[in-house]
C-alpha cells in the first residue's frame, strides 16, 4: 500500500531525501520522492519523443539501401560460390537494412522510418531473388552450348518478372515475410509504458 510506512532510513535515489509513506515510489530497484519521479519520467518521455523527430530520412534512405545491397551480395555471392540457393541467408537484408536505416539516421527510430526500411527490405529481396535465380539459368544456357545470357540488368521487365517468379514456392515466401518483419521491427519506436505514481 502507497500510506505505508517506508524502511527506516530510505532516502530517494536521486536526491537523497528522507522518504515518507506518501512521498516514496518503487520503479525497479530504486526508490525515489514523488517529484523525482516524475521528473525522470518526463526526461525519459521527451527522450523518447526526439528518437522520432527531426529524422535525416535521406540518410536514412541511403543506409537501409546500402544494408540491402549488402544482404543481396551475401546471398548472391553464396550462390555463386555454392552453386546452392540457399534462401535462408535472405532473411540478413531485413536485418541489414533495418539496422542501416537506424544507423544512417542517428538512432533515431519512427513510423516513417519503418515503412523506409520495410519498402527497401523487399525491393533487395526481389532484387536478391533476380540475381540468384539468373545465376542458374545462365548456368543452364552454357550447359546448353546456348549462347544467350540475362543480363545483370534485365532485357526486359517481362524476363525480369518470369526469372524472379520462378521456382518461387511457400519457403521463399516465409523467407520474404520474416524479410519484411525484421526491416519493419528494427526501426520501430520505443512504446514506453503509461507508469503512474501510486495514488497517496
Amino acid at each position: 500500500m502507497s500510506g505505508a510506512a517506508p524502511p527506516v532510513g530510505e532516502v530517494c535515489s536521486r536526491c537523497g531525501k528522507a522518504l515518507t509513506g506518501d512521498d516514496r515510489v518503487a520503479a525497479g530497484d530504486h526508490v525515489f520522492c514523488r517529484s523525482c519521479y516524475d521528473t525522470l519520467r518526463h526526461e525519459v518521455h521527451q527522450a523518447v519523443e526526439q528518437m522520432s523527430s527531426d529524422v535525416p530520412y535521406p540518410m536514412a534512405a541511403l543506409g537501409a539501401v546500402l544494408g540491402g545491397a549488402a544482404g543481396a551480395a551475401i546471398w548472391w555471392g553464396f550462390t555463386v560460390v555454392t552453386k546452392i540457393s540457399f534462401g535462408l541467408i535472405a532473411v540478413a537484408i531485413g536485418y541489414l537494412v533495418g539496422h542501416g536505416a537506424v544507423r544512417f539516421a542517428g538512432g533515431k527510430r519512427s513510423r516513417g522510418l519503418q515503412i523506409l526500411a520495410l519498402i527497401v527490405a523487399v525491393a533487395s529481396f526481389v532484387a536478391a531473388t533476380y540475381l540468384v535465380n539468373r545465376t542458374f539459368f545462365n548456368r543452364q544456357f552454357a550447359e546448353q552450348t546456348d549462347a544467350f545470357r540475362i543480363g545483370l540488368v534485365p532485357q526486359s521487365f517481362d524476363l525480369f518478372v518470369k526469372v524472379v517468379s520462378t521456382g518461387f514456392g511457400l519457403m521463399d515466401w516465409v523467407f520474404l515475410a520474416i524479410t519484411a518483419w525484421q526491416a519493419w521491427s528494427i526501426p520501430k519506436p520505443i512504446a514506453l509504458p503509461r507508469l503512474e505514481p501510486p495514488a497517496a
